[in-house]
């Protein structure tokens, strides 16, 4: 099984450097970069320790993903001033940091043996809560409810691939890269070909 390490190292890089691009169009001092990008790149990996009780918390028992998180808000702080359309970056940073942040949430779960519909809620967790948090703190709708918008049923779908990949091979790359492999797929879809999910929508009243 690959140590999930790996995957939350890759995870909170590419989560910190959408949460700084998020804190420099809110147009943050340094401080705020480096806060919103630690906030976004440890959140969701931080609900899933607590809730499996999987202790210490992984960035408490290794302070190199916080340093890992500053050094990418200090590098957007003073960068991102040179990017043309940061919100397209964003989407796309977030949708990469999705797919691999899914995995990293399901090989955290399997190596401790929960049962699968824990396994797909972990992976769904760590791959969506670090972006809800740094969306809700800033003020913006978050991505992960945009109208119809494939987010959380991509990591879903990626989640739940893994746990079928699973039951026919031990191989990790076959497991953990199909399941960012339909994480990005399904995510990208949506950003670039406009997939979506039917939304709810309320009908008028009987005359």
């Amino acid at each position: 099984m690959i140590a999930p390490v790996l995957l939350d190292y890759a995870s909170v890089l590419i989560f910190a450097l959408t949460g700084a691009l998020v804190a420099s169009r809110a147009q943050l001092d340094i401080v705020g970069f480096a806060f919103i990008a630690c906030l976004t790149a440890v959140g969701g990996g931080t609900l899933r320790d607590v809730l499996m009780d999987r202790y210490p918390v992984f960035w408490m028992g290794d302070p190199t993903y916080l340093l890992i998180a500053v050094s990418a808000a200090v590098l957007i702080f003073f960068t991102a001033h040179l990017v043309e359309s940061r919100y397209r970056w964003l989407l796309w940073l977030d949708a990469f940091a999705l797919a691999v942040a899914v995995p990293a949430g399901v090989s955290a779960a399997m190596l401790m043996s929960q049962p699968a519909p824990i396994v797909v809620l972990m992976g769904m967790i760590t791959g969506c809560m670090g972006g809800l948090m740094r969306d809700v703190v800033i003020g913006e709708v978050p991505l992960v409810l945009k109208q119809g918008e494939l987010y959380v049923s991509a990591a879903f779908a990626g989640a739940f691939a893994a746990v079928l990949l699973e039951q026919v091979s031990s191989d990790p790359l076959i497991i953990f890269g199909g399941c960012g492999a339909v994480t990005w797929a399904l995510r990208a879809g949506s950003l670039s070909l406009g997939w979506s999910l039917p939304v709810y929508k309320t009908r008028p009243p009987r005359k």
